[in-house]
């Protein structure tokens, strides 16, 4: 299970309803949040959410827009008595870019570790144990004026346990749930693992966070699938194409595009331009292209949860 809260809306200038791009994902107590705009702690407070357990910020570039809340959320953690590793992710540059953040934040009580993530992924669980077995972030680039990147998270679901394979192996009962969670076993002097005795995987989740972007490739790639794609669309008309492809943005429909491109199951619009008063007025431009487009707004949330044939648990 997955909950998923979009925390910030807007883009460059935060607004009396809108704060600036955030969003949260929650899985077993564990959190990332993806960019850390000004007023995120004021957002997740409104929102009724935590950032305190967050074991990774995931930021998709350095514009201010994206980054300028992090000193004061660093050193709220620390207030706090946090002990707990931070990891922050980002595209290149980002020891350069963070280097005057973190100066500005200054002596924390946690220690904060600056990643660029594998290009397989990174499984979550060697940042912290807590984390499933199964769940894995990664990042593609994206298209924007700056180096930049999207994010993906997946939880993986083993298959269905099968009692009798255990039992055939000799697998003591206490031991079953070791290998339901992906771990191998010692039986005397056999070391029996979890393929041994689960069937196929079944499917997992998928969430995907856009980031600041024009159309491309390597989201659709991404994206592919998603239960739950947030995707930037920082204009709202069709005739503003051109003003956005020159900021490396979205309209709406594009946004939509993309969407309907990689088969994702739902959308969240985000990340909009402050001439847009009401980001509703602008939705049928999107649901033209993919019917379940939705306008995301400040504190709107989700749960994601495993399906069992073909409906949602």
């Amino acid at each position: 299970m997955i909950d998923v809260t979009l925390l910030g809306t807007a883009a460059l200038v935060p607004l009396p309803e809108r704060a600036l791009t955030a969003a949260l994902l929650t899985c077993g107590g564990r959190s990332i949040l993806f960019d850390c705009g000004e007023g995120t702690q004021i957002a997740a407070r409104r929102a009724g959410v935590s950032l305190m357990k967050a074991d990774v910020i995931a930021l998709t570039h350095y514009h201010g827009d994206h980054i300028f809340g992090l000193p004061g959320l660093l050193q709220t953690m620390s207030s706090l008595g946090r002990v707990d590793s931070l990891t922050i992710t980002g595209p290149e540059g980002l020891e350069e870019a963070l280097s005057p953040i973190l100066a500005m934040t200054g002596w924390i009580t946690y220690p904060v570790r600056l990643m660029t993530l594998p290009g397989e992924g990174l499984p979550l669980c060697r940042l912290n144990r807590h984390w499933p077995e199964l769940a894995r972030l990664e990042a593609f680039p994206t298209f924007h004026r700056v180096v930049s990147q999207g994010y993906c998270f997946t939880l993986g679901r083993m298959g269905v346990f099968k009692p009798e394979r255990a039992r055939a192996l000799g697998v003591p009962t206490a031991q079953w749930r070791l290998l339901q969670s992906g771990r191998s076993v010692q039986v005397g002097d056999a070391t029996v693992s979890p393929k041994m005795v689960l069937g196929e995987p079944r499917k997992g989740l998928k969430f995907v966070f856009s980031g600041d972007t024009a159309p491309c490739e390597a989201l659709v790639r991404a994206a592919e699938g998603a239960d739950l794609l947030i995707c930037e669309a920082t204009y709202g008309e069709n005739e503003q194409a051109a003003l956005a492809a020159g900021h490396g943005h979205m309209i709406f429909a594009q946004a939509a595009e993309v969407a309907a491109r990689a088969r994702v199951k739902r959308l969240w619009l985000t990340h909009y331009s402050q001439m847009i008063q009401d980001p509703q007025e602008c939705l049928p431009n999107a649901a033209a292209v993919f019917p379940d487009a939705r306008c995301g707004e400040d504190g709107m949330r989700m749960t994601l949860s495993f399906e069992q044939n073909g409906e949602q648990l």
